[in-house]
């Protein structure tokens, strides 16, 4: 049994049996990764795929436990070389951060300036995609930390670290009607079509809430995974948009106005999502404190360590406001 293989095989599953995809990101042949896998199905003794032909069409049970168990000695083989590093050449590496548009646009920037000056022979990457494809990425082991506010609770691998609670604002054309509302409610906002965020990102699911609460269907007309995007039709003219507050900038967005809606809405809390089982390096560490200061090195072991975020979780109930300037 060879590491290898069992790359070949994780890859394999995580592609949803695809074998060109698989060995695309691989960078092999489809012949190859097929006949490691046969070879290591012939060692164990079991059918870890069911194939119509050549074509795999599906995992069988024993499979499931032989892939689940492979995940895990990778992650540990990978953690391994991590602990390695971390004594011989501790300032220098690879963090991957998944995250959604929004935090990489408006809450990150300061951050990864400030980390990048500290550690300039790390490696940066970011990933973006929907609170649930970037959670994904840190359970397969693609990533180091993912950071969103929805979606990350639903994954049992990942530990909840609380970073800060974060609300939204109604923006609109300069003349907008709305401006001149003494106080802003559900019922004025819905007499315009509504742009805001798709249902996956970024607290959607907190205005719709709101609006049910109060017996009303949202007028939305059209939905983006880019709070820039949002911006940009609202401009255009087609509706009033509703987005997190770190996402306004009155100085860039000099055509738009903003109107706080925080009232009418749930505070939402965005979390950093890390692995239960991966080994974490200093600098990794570093970058995590420097987004939430309350989130030191001691707290982050110790949750770790008793798998819950409880007491995080409570430690940062006062933390109202985006801490990197984001409102």
């Amino acid at each position: 049994m060879k590491l290898q293989q069992l790359r070949y095989l994780c890859e394999t599953a995580r592609q949803d049996m695809n074998l060109s995809k698989a060995a695309k990101n691989l960078h092999t042949s489809q012949p190859a990764i097929s006949k490691q896998i046969q070879m290591l199905e012939h060692e164990l003794g079991v059918d870890i795929f069911l194939r119509n032909g050549k074509r795999i069409v599906k995992i069988t049970p024993p499979g499931q436990l032989v892939i689940q168990t492979a995940t895990r000695m990778l992650r540990d083989a990978d953690n391994l070389k991590k602990i390695a590093q971390e004594f011989t050449n501790e300032a220098s590496g690879t963090l991957t951060i998944a995250t959604t548009h929004t935090q990489a646009r408006y809450a990150l920037p300061v951050v990864i300036k400030r980390f990048t000056t500290r550690y300039p022979k790390v490696k940066l990457i970011l990933r973006q995609g929907s609170p649930m494809q970037i959670s994904a990425l840190v359970t397969s082991g693609e990533a180091d930390v993912a950071i969103a506010t929805e979606a990350i609770e639903q994954f049992h691998e990942l530990v909840m670290l609380p970073c800060y609670e974060w609300n939204r604002c109604v923006i609109v054309l300069p003349k907008h009607p709305l401006l001149k509302t003494k106080k802003l409610t559900l019922e004025a906002i819905n007499q315009y079509p509504i742009i805001t965020y798709d249902f996956a990102f970024t607290g959607r699911s907190k205005i719709n809430q709101a609006f049910a609460n109060h017996g009303l269907e949202p007028n939305v007309v059209l939905t983006a995974i880019d709070s820039d995007v949002i911006k940009t039709y609202v401009e255009l003219g087609l509706g009033v948009g509703i987005l997190a507050n770190m996402a306004f900038d009155a100085k860039r967005d000099k055509n738009l106005r903003s109107i706080d809606a925080s009232h009418l809405f749930e505070s939402s809390t965005t979390r950093i999502g890390i692995s239960r089982h991966s080994y974490l390096r200093g600098y990794i560490f570093d970058f995590i404190e420097m987004f939430a200061p309350h989130l030191n090195h001691a707290s982050i072991k110790a949750t770790l360590k008793n798998n819950t975020s409880d007491g995080i979780e409570n430690s940062a109930t006062s933390i109202t406001t985006n801490s990197h300037n984001a409102n």
